[in-house]
């Protein structure tokens, strides 16, 4: 409906309340707005159920709950790389299994705790539909309320200026015996309709507070619903990336501590290796000082010796260049999973148009 459609409705209602009021039937002035005021009632009941709402607090309650399971189970010490005297008395795969198994404890309490605030978010979502209706509801009870105002207001500001001046003038006349009476019982009724419309004044200013009332109420749960959302959409799913991704570290530490033991036994190796190319050479020197010796086989020998010491300076240089490598593939490896999570949260996050 247009505004000047609305106006219009709006005037005839006035104008059917004002031709309403009778001033020589009192009881058309105590009727007066009855109707109107008696949704006041309701409206406070309707309030008062919306303050008292259970559903909110005890939706509050578990969220809180849900809150508390998720930070009382920190998985970021899995993370962190083990004290001396922990990794001498804990084995890494009971720890990991340790932790395991708390988590599917919590992840349970987690899913129970979700299903809770889901049927909360539901029913959340009900009240704020209830008490939208409740604000257009009470919205056209304001707008009666000034429409009987007016109506009101009208027949006053019409009896002021034609009725009484039309009985004092009789009055004035003495002709006839009853006209005071009659401006007197006019007068009184004059009265009692404006008392009626300072009462309906009063109640539209009920009525008025009462809107902005109800839009809080409304906007409490549209917030705690929307928390909601974003605990079962965005903090669970996280919290359980990041337990995958600690899982994750911590087996990387194993591997790569399984590497340092076999890096250390290749150089053990290596090392006994020469140590024995040592004893060998000084008693193969030693016979050969012993008598004539073969200077062919002394220089096969030394040969041999110097051949020894550049392989391993070469394995040695190939294995830093191998070690170079790879850190630079981790490095390349680590920045696509970089990219690969922050096109994924701009898939989540899409900027505003």
């Amino acid at each position: 409906m247009s505004e000047q459609a609305l106006e219009g409705a709006r005037e005839e209602e006035v104008q059917r309340l004002a031709a309403a009021i009778d001033l020589k039937d009192p009881g058309t002035i105590l009727r007066f707005g009855a109707a109107a005021q008696s949704r006041a009632q309701a409206a406070a009941d309707a309030m008062l159920e919306g303050a008292q709402n259970r559903e909110t607090g005890e939706a509050g309650a578990t969220l809180s709950a849900m809150l508390a399971a998720l930070k009382g189970f920190d998985v970021t010490t899995l993370a962190e790389k083990p004290g001396f005297f922990q990794r001498l008395f804990t084995r890494a795969g009971a720890e990991v299994a340790a932790i395991t198994q708390r988590y599917e404890g919590v992840r349970a309490q987690v899913e129970e705790i979700g299903d809770r605030l889901d049927t909360h978010r539901t029913k959340l979502l009900e009240d704020v539909e209830r008490l939208e209706r409740l604000y257009a509801a009470t919205l056209d009870w304001f707008h009666a309320l000034a429409d009987h105002i007016e109506a009101g207001q009208r027949v006053l500001a019409r009896t002021d200026a034609e009725l009484i001046p039309a009985l004092e003038a009789a009055a004035a006349r003495e002709s006839d015996p009853l006209a005071p009476q009659a401006l007197r019982d006019a007068r009184a009724a004059r009265d009692e309709l404006e008392r009626r419309v300072h009462d309906l004044r009063l109640t539209r200013q009920v009525a008025m507070q009462a809107l902005p009332s109800i839009r809080l109420i409304q906007e409490n749960d549209k917030a705690l619903a929307a928390k909601i959302q974003s605990v079962l959409a965005n903090t669970v799913p996280l919290w359980r990336q990041q337990l995958a991704q600690a899982l994750a570290i911590h087996r990387m530490r194993e591997a790569g501590q399984a590497v340092k033991a076999a890096t250390d036994l290749t150089n053990t190796l290596l090392t006994a290796n020469a140590e024995t190319l040592r004893r060998g050479n000084a008693e193969a020197r030693r016979e050969l000082e012993r008598g004539s010796f073969d200077i062919e086989a002394v220089k096969q020998a030394n040969a041999a010796l110097v051949g020894t010491i550049e392989d391993s300076l070469r394995i040695a240089d190939e294995a830093k260049a191998q070690r170079r490598a790879a850190e630079a593939e981790l490095a390349k490896c680590e920045q696509d999973i970089r990219r690969a999570l922050s096109a994924a949260r701009a898939r989540e996050n899409p900027a505003p148009r």
